[in-house]
C-alpha cells in the first residue's frame, strides 16, 4: 500500500489529491488481472448491485485515467479543445459560451472558484472511495482478504 508522505491540512485539496493518487496506485498494485473485474457489479448498501452501474473493470480503467491527470496535470487547453472537438460537436458551442461570458465581464470568479473547488473536492473523495471498493472487491474475489 502506498503511504502519503506529504503533510497538508486534512481538507486541503492537495491532501485529497494525494489520497486519491495513493489509493489508485494501491488498486493498481493489488489488481494483477484486471480482466477479472469485467461484468462484476459494485455492491451498494445492503450488498445489492447498484442499478445501471458500470462494471468494476470500467471503474478500474476510469480511475487509472483520471489519476494520470491528477499526477501529471492536464493537457494544454488547445490540445484539450481539439480532443473534445474531435469527439463531440458540443465542445465548440460550450467554448463559445464561455468566451461570450468572459467577454461580457459578468463572471463572478470567486464564486465560480468556490463552486468548482468544492465540487472537485467532493468528486475526488468519491473517486477515492470507488478505488477502495474496487480494490476490496478484487481482494474478495481472489481470496486475498485478510
Amino acid at each position: 500500500m502506498q503511504v502519503l508522505t506529504k503533510r497538508y491540512p486534512k481538507n486541503c485539496l492537495l491532501t485529497v489529491m494525494d489520497r486519491y493518487s495513493a489509493e489508485v496506485h494501491n488498486m493498481e498494485q493489488v489488481v494483477m488481472i484486471p480482466s477479472l473485474l469485467r461484468d462484476v457489479q459494485l455492491s451498494g448498501p445492503g450488498g445489492q448491485a447498484q442499478a445501471e452501474a458500470s462494471d468494476l473493470y470500467t471503474y478500474f480503467t476510469m480511475l487509472k485515467a483520471i489519476c494520470v491527470d491528477v499526477d501529471h496535470g492536464l493537457l494544454p487547453r488547445e490540445e484539450w479543445q481539439a480532443k473534445v472537438a474531435g469527439g463531440e460537436e458540443n465542445g465548440t458551442a460550450e467554448t463559445e459560451e464561455v468566451e461570450d461570458e468572459s467577454a461580457s465581464g459578468e463572471l463572478d470568479l470567486e464564486a465560480q472558484f468556490h463552486l468548482h473547488f468544492s465540487s472537485l473536492h467532493h468528486i475526488l473523495m468519491h473517486l477515492t472511495e470507488k478505488a477502495q471498493e474496487v480494490t476490496r472487491k478484487y481482494q474478495e474475489m481472489t481470496g486475498q482478504v485478510w
